[in-house]
């Protein structure tokens, strides 16, 4: 009856070691495999733009200048208002010009009255030699005479429609079609003109500058320009025309401006200051909205991407070797993909190397895997949550 109390001890001990040797055979827990959201990588062409910084300048300008000199009387138009080709801007003194204009066509009657003397008086000459009754001599003079004549009155014309020209000049017109600006002299100022420059130094009286259409005037780098031929060699890119690669403005307030602008010349030297190409495109101002001398932020379509992948932002992963992407392979094991991309559009990653067609893009629960190990892929959808994350938490962030 003494040795009951000793068997209890030796019995749990027995339990104990039996359930350790249980656990052993059974090893640790298996752990689950891990579910992800994965986007099917698809190839497609998209357009290739480039955002730029430009300025805007007039489509013409032209400077109204003093084509004579003189005392400026009036100006005959309203600052800052379109005026037409041809119509007056200012009014120059024309009493001088209209007296040189006078004074020249006295002078040409002068030479046609002794033209005409010299013509009848070389043509009786004519008659008469034949005759005998003048020498040849007398004819030869006479017929000298009438030909000087003849190159005064040609003298005397010219004379006359240089001083009916400058008495237009003082009536100073609008060169262009366009927007007139600033008067840049007043009334009773006397204004000139040099010709000794052909005449460079004329008094500036206004500018008028052609708003509709406007230039955006813009540079991209050589090294860019040079991306994208090299880029275009090996058909991944395809270049648009230069007249039809288009661009969007954004004005300085942020707003889009809703006319598109299409380039119309491409420097052929690079600029050996800057190692930037200048570029420009005509855009359209009916309702002159837009200035010259504004900068605006551009967007240049500059053709199309073919054959690339638009990977949403989280699908996309860096490390000290680059960006790379994460897939669930037909294995159902994940692997890792080294890939190009360098440019987003919009929210997505911009990939252009690295991935195949069919690819499961890894874009949610990317840390809960590793290369090699096995996951269970789903549709990732753009509201997803994370793997492991409640939902609705995840719409509060």
């Amino acid at each position: 009856m003494k040795s009951t109390p000793m068997r209890t001890p030796v019995l749990c001990l027995s339990l104990l070691a039996l359930a350790a040797c249980s656990s052993k055979e059974q090893g640790p827990p298996k752990m689950p495999t891990p579910t992800v959201g994965v986007f099917e990588a698809q190839p497609q062409n998209v357009p290739l733009t480039k955002d730029l910084v430009g300025r805007l300048s007039a489509y013409r300008s032209a400077d109204v200048r003093a084509r004579v000199s003189g005392v400026l009387l009036k100006r005959v138009y309203t600052e800052g208002t379109d005026v037409k080709q041809g119509q007056p801007l200012f009014q120059i003194d024309p009493v001088p010009y209209k007296a040189a204009l006078a004074n020249a066509e006295a002078a040409l009657a002068s030479s046609q009255a002794s033209y005409t003397n010299a013509h009848v008086i070389a043509n009786r000459d004519r008659q008469l030699v034949p005759q005998g009754y003048i020498s040849r001599q007398q004819l030869d003079t006479d017929e000298a005479n009438e030909r000087s004549a003849q190159a005064a009155v040609k003298q005397a014309e010219a004379n006359v429609q240089t001083a009916r020209i400058n008495l237009g000049y003082t009536n100073v017109t609008a060169p262009i079609d366009g927007r007139a600006g600033e008067q840049q002299v007043t009334e009773g100022a006397i204004v000139g003109n040099s010709t000794s420059d052909a005449g460079a130094n004329a008094t500036l009286l206004t500018t008028v500058d052609q708003l509709d259409p406007l230039y955006v005037n813009f540079t991209m780098s050589a090294a860019d320009l040079e991306t994208l031929r090299h880029a275009q060699s090996k058909g991944n890119v395809q270049l648009a025309d230069q007249d039809k690669t288009t661009v969007e403005i954004t004005l300085p307030s942020g707003v889009k401006y809703d006319k598109q602008g299409t380039l119309d010349f491409s420097d052929t030297s690079v600029n050996p200051t800057t190692g930037a190409i200048n570029l420009r495109a005509v855009v359209p101002n009916p309702d002159r909205r837009i200035l010259p001398g504004m900068y605006v932020t551009l967007t240049a379509n500059m053709g199309e991407l073919n054959k690339v992948f638009l990977i949403p932002q989280a699908g996309i992963q860096r490390d000290p070797a680059g960006a790379y992407a994460l897939v669930v392979g037909q294995d159902g094991n994940v692997a890792q993909k080294r890939v190009s991309a360098d440019t987003m559009l919009g929210h997505d990653w911009l990939v252009t190397n690295g991935l195949a067609a069919g690819d499961q893009v890894i874009v949610s629960g990317v840390q809960g895997v590793k290369p090699g190990a096995p996951a269970k892929a789903t549709p990732w959808k753009p509201d997803q949550a994370p793997a492991g994350q409640d939902p609705a938490a995840a719409g509060h962030q």
